[in-house]
């Protein structure tokens, strides 16, 4: 149907769904009339950059009020910024896996309640890149963990869930044919890492704790450049998981 999907069966027995941190709601807000017609979300770290994202794509699609300051969806909590361009979503996702966790569980739901259909999800944002020019576009085909596996090990209870990392791949070539409109950005696919930590978890020798000689980090960074990583980041294997478990088009770049 295309319709967004979640998996919880206890949904559909809850009076009522908050979305905490989104500052939403099933009762407070009417969320079909609000976001209905939405077909593509991009999501970044920081609020300032998806405001900036928000008002090019009002220029770029010449919607009315260009120019103007967006309101910010989900102003109240203070944890994302979320702002609607006609059919683009742009919203803020903090860094690392447990804060664009949380803002995917209820940015999906968010869609489902809706009853949005056949949306992307497209997460762009910074990244260390490995063995390629500085400035190149990374669009991620497999979001690989810092074992060079694409999975995301999520700790539900107190058992440990694998789950899948693997993303659009039709997406991803999709992606790399609008780029050639992009000849200032070098774009290439290729797999990302995605670390917990980043300063250690990267590899990294100036953070407050340093546990590695230099040496290990050049031999470890080239065996991950020979697993197909071609750059590291933080979110990716979330996104990942949770769009491919719901049955969304996802995306990272």
């Amino acid at each position: 149907t295309g319709l967004v999907h979640v998996n919880n069966p206890h949904l559909g027995t809850m009076e009522e769904d908050v979305l905490y941190h989104l500052d939403l709601g099933t009762k407070t807000h009417d969320l079909p009339a609000m976001f209905g017609d939405i077909k593509f979300v991009c999501v970044g770290g920081s609020p300032d950059r998806m405001r900036a994202f928000a008002q090019l794509m009002q220029e770029e699609l010449g919607l009315a009020g260009a120019g103007q300051e967006l309101a910010d969806a989900c102003a109240g909590p203070g944890r994302y910024a979320m702002y609607r361009v006609g059919p683009v979503l742009a919203v803020s996702h903090g860094m690392g896996i447990p804060s664009i966790s949380i803002m995917l569980h209820e940015l999906i739901k968010l869609l489902h309640h809706a009853k949005c259909r056949d949306v992307t999800i497209i997460r762009i944002g910074t990244s260390g890149g490995l063995g390629i020019e500085a400035g190149s576009v990374v669009i991620t085909d497999m979001a690989l963990d810092s074992s060079f596996r694409p999975r995301l090990e999520q700790v539900v209870l107190d058992d440990v869930v694998v789950r899948s990392t693997e993303l659009d791949k039709d997406l991803a070539r999709e992606l790399l044919a609008c780029s050639k409109d992009l000849p200032d950005f070098p774009t290439l696919i290729g797999h990302t890492m995605c670390t917990y930590d980043f300063y250690e978890g990267q590899g990294r020798l100036d953070g407050a704790l340093c546990s590695f000689s230099s040496e290990k980090k050049l031999e470890y960074l080239k065996r991950a450049y020979d697993a197909g990583v071609r750059n590291i980041e933080m979110e990716s294997a979330a996104l990942a998981a949770l769009c491919g478990l719901c049955g969304l088009r996802g995306e990272s770049c």
